[in-house]
């Protein structure tokens, strides 16, 4: 075989050696603020499994936004248990997945049933307060 018959490959062994194309990253892709990449990296680095599929660092990283949001909504800087649970809780896809899943520490979602909550009359807010103390009251002086 000579070097007439060889394929010539453009730069990086491709085909048609045009201009390359920018880069965009996972994140960028899925729309997320949290790094993608670096995400996985640590889930294979991490020996949690022995394979990691392509999608898994991708619903970590949305997940982490959306308990870093949460966060946010806190006040707070970092990301807790409460926040996670908050996150999941709150998002109806992640609700259904994660519907029998309890997270330590994490607490339960805001919620009084409306029947516990006192009753409010509409005929004693419109008429005169009850207290005769409150009704005659006296302009300060000055």
């Amino acid at each position: 075989m000579d070097a007439s018959t060889k394929v010539k490959k453009g730069a990086g062994g491709r085909k048609g050696g045009g201009p390359r194309k920018k880069a965009v990253t996972r994140s960028v892709r899925a729309g997320l603020q949290f790094p993608v990449g670096r995400i996985g990296r640590f889930l294979k680095k991490g020996r949690y499994a022995q394979r990691v599929g392509t999608g898994a660092p991708v619903y970590l990283a949305a997940v982490l936004e959306l308990a870093g949001n949460a966060a946010r909504d806190n006040k707070k800087k970092s990301i807790s248990p409460r926040h996670l649970l908050l996150a999941v809780r709150n998002d109806e896809e992640l609700g259904k997945l994660l519907a029998g899943v309890t997270i330590a520490r994490g607490g339960v979602l805001p919620n009084i049933n409306p029947v516990l909550l006192p009753k409010r009359n509409e005929n004693a807010a419109s008429s005169t307060p009850k207290s005769p103390s409150k009704a005659k009251k006296s302009p300060k002086k000055a």
